[in-house]
C-alpha cells in the first residue's frame, strides 16, 4: 500500500459531473420533451450548515423547562434540492415572482407537486452519493 497523499490533493481528485434529471413531465422544452434539471453536488460542510439551519428546540412534554432538538425535514430536503440545483435558477427573481415565493427552497416546494418533490429530493440525494433503501438492503446481504 502507498503512504504518498498525492491522491489526495485537489488537483487528482477526479471533478465530479453534474447530473441531470426531469423531476415533473409537466415543464415541456420546445421539443415537446420533459425539461431536465440540472443537479450539483454539495460539500459536507455546505450540507452541515444547512441541516444544523433546519435544526429547533421543541419543548419537551410533560418536562417543564426542558427541550430537545428536532430537525424541519421538509425545510431542510427543500434547502439541499435548492443548493443543489442548477438549472433552473431558483434564485432568479423573475421566477421566483411568477410564483409567488421570495426564497429559493420555497421555489422548489411550488413548482413540484408532491410526489415529484420527494422524487426529485431522492434524485438529489443519491448525486450527493447518498444511497437508497434498496441499495442498503443489498449491501446489508452481501
Amino acid at each position: 500500500m502507498s503512504k504518498s497523499l498525492s491522491a489526495f490533493m485537489r488537483p487528482n481528485v477526479a471533478e465530479i459531473k453534474n447530473a441531470c434529471f426531469a423531476p415533473s413531465p409537466r415543464f415541456v422544452g420546445e421539443d415537446g420533451k420533459p425539461v431536465e434539471w440540472e443537479i450539483r453536488c454539495i460539500s459536507a460542510d455546505e450540507y452541515a450548515r444547512i441541516r444544523s439551519s433546519c435544526i429547533r428546540q421543541v419543548p419537551v412534554i410533560g418536562k417543564k423547562g426542558q427541550y430537545t432538538q428536532q430537525l424541519d425535514t421538509y425545510t431542510f430536503q427543500a434547502r439541499v434540492a435548492a443548493a443543489c440545483t442548477m438549472f433552473p435558477d431558483l434564485n432568479d427573481a423573475a421566477l421566483q415572482d411568477s410564483w409567488g415565493v421570495t426564497k429559493p427552497e420555497d421555489l422548489v416546494g411550488a413548482m413540484l407537486i408532491g410526489g415529484e418533490f420527494d422524487d426529485y429530493i431522492t434524485e438529489v440525494f443519491k448525486v450527493n452519493g447518498f444511497k437508497d433503501e434498496p441499495e442498503l438492503v443489498d449491501e446489508a446481504k452481501n
